[in-house]
């Protein structure tokens, strides 16, 4: 059952194979690269830690990731949409209110995603405006995170993702995205290049390729694998941009680019990282400290410590605003789609709102941390957990099937949607139930 759109403006899509592509590498090449996964790789185990994590990245999360693009291409519809049209033979009201969890989940990161990425944003002007030597990174830090010196950078960020969301799918999203992955692949091989040749460097090198066997042993060795693996993706986020799909795209192909320029993102991450720790005597599994606190001291003691500085900080926007349009583009959608808004409109509603929230969170961290935890601990991994089982429970493994195929070189048999269906959809209530328990593994 098709249920049309309010709105009979016909529907935005890709200009090319690689604008969609470079979109979802943006999507998913984000903070969590750049600022989870190195310390993950340095806490558990160096290159112990890639056998869970690739196990799950290409034995499970990109079969998922192909099957969320392919529902949204199928449904041409963002999450609440593509479920009141899947749930429509069942109750399309019961669709509107299962679909409007993974809208209100990436909503509900978008507050919080722009929050630190105006921080970043704060650090990169820094760098490249004065010279921060002999400055305590932890008191500049806590001068600025639940301050109200946040806020001008927070409105930033905001107004920036904002803006490029109301250019549309090709003038915004595409454009920014074809820009801003290879100039950050670019920059991250000149800070590559910087770290390696650092006095000291090689340790880094060394502590990562010696894979410390012992952390495979331990539990959470496995589950922090998984939920890097699950979230690193976009998962739960990433149907809206299959819903800009036509039929001749081949997105098994571009979920396995995805996966693996994501893979090679946070490689890059981590040998700029680590290496440059151990160079200057610091803690290389600092934990989330490690972006706003021991990257700064790095950047102090380092011969022309600013310019390198700017570099990795203008590095991390691009991955961050990259990620935030993605998080927009859901909400603008559906305001587009169930109330017929004009984009330019949806953007604006959404920024004010999102700004509003963003706002009281901006001065209280102890409210910061609840909400983060309330989205990505509950709200998220549960829209994942939805859009996989509408995908392969409600709609069934054969139109699953179908919807995956078109377009596809090399077609998936039975077996993939099969596994999909009684392993990805139960190791998303795993993701979900492993959140809660431990306050979070993503």
């Amino acid at each position: 059952m098709k249920i049309d759109p309010p709105s009979q403006t016909p529907r935005e899509t890709w200009s090319s194979s690689f604008g969609f592509i470079a979109a979802c590498m943006g999507a998913a090449i984000g903070l969590g690269n750049i600022w989870l996964f190195p310390w993950r790789l340095g806490r558990y185990g160096g290159a112990a830690f890639l056998i869970p994590y690739l196990l799950f990245v290409f034995g499970l999360v990109r079969f998922g990731l192909a099957a969320e693009l392919a529902l949204g291409r199928r449904e041409q519809r963002g999450p609440m949409g593509a479920f009141i049209q899947v749930f429509g033979a069942i109750s399309p009201k019961l669709g509107m209110a299962l679909g409007a969890v993974p809208v209100l989940a990436v909503t509900g990161i978008l507050v919080f995603y722009t929050i630190v990425l105006g921080w970043i944003m704060k650090y990169f002007w820094l760098f490249l405006t004065r010279d921060i030597s002999g400055m305590d990174p932890v008191q500049l830090f806590e001068g600025l995170a639940g301050h109200s010196s946040s806020i001008p950078w927070h409105v930033l960020a905001v107004a920036l993702t904002a803006l490029i969301a109301a250019q549309g799918v090709q003038g915004g999203l595409e454009r920014i995205n074809k820009a801003a992955m290879p100039l950050l692949f670019g920059i991250m091989a000149i800070l590559l290049v910087r770290s390696l040749t650092l006095p000291g460097a090689m340790e880094g090198v060394i502590f990562l390729a010696r894979p410390d066997w012992s952390c495979l042993g331990d539990i959470h060795t496995w589950i922090m694998a998984l939920g890097q693996s699950f979230f690193t993706v976009s998962l739960g986020g990433m149907l809206i941009y299959g819903s800009y799909l036509n039929d001749t795209m081949d997105i098994p192909r571009a979920a396995l680019t995805t996966a693996i320029m994501n893979s090679l993102a946070s490689f890059m991450a981590a040998f700029v990282i680590i290496p440059a720790a151990f160079a200057f005597g610091l803690d290389p599994a600092a934990g989330p400290d490690l972006l706003f606190v021991t990257m700064p001291k790095i950047f102090d003691a380092m011969p022309g410590g600013r310019i390198y500085g700017s570099l990795f900080f203008f590095s991390v926007i691009l991955a961050g605003l990259s990620s935030a349009i993605n998080l927009v583009e859901v909400p603008v959608e559906t305001l587009m789609d169930q109330l017929g808004m004009t984009r330019k409109k949806a953007a604006l509603l959404v920024a004010c709102g999102s700004l509003a929230v963003g706002m009281v969170l901006d001065l209280h961290m102890g409210a910061f941390e609840k909400w983060v935890d309330l989205f990505t601990i509950y709200l998220l991994p549960a829209g994942a957990l939805l859009i996989a089982a509408a995908m392969l429970w409600v709609l069934g493994p054969q139109k699953a099937l179908e919807a995956v195929n078109k377009g596809c070189r090399r077609p998936w048999g039975r077996p993939v949607i099969l596994f999909l269906a009684w392993v990805f959809v139960p190791t998303c209530v795993l993701v979900l139930i492993l959140g809660i328990v431990l306050g979070g593994i993503g």
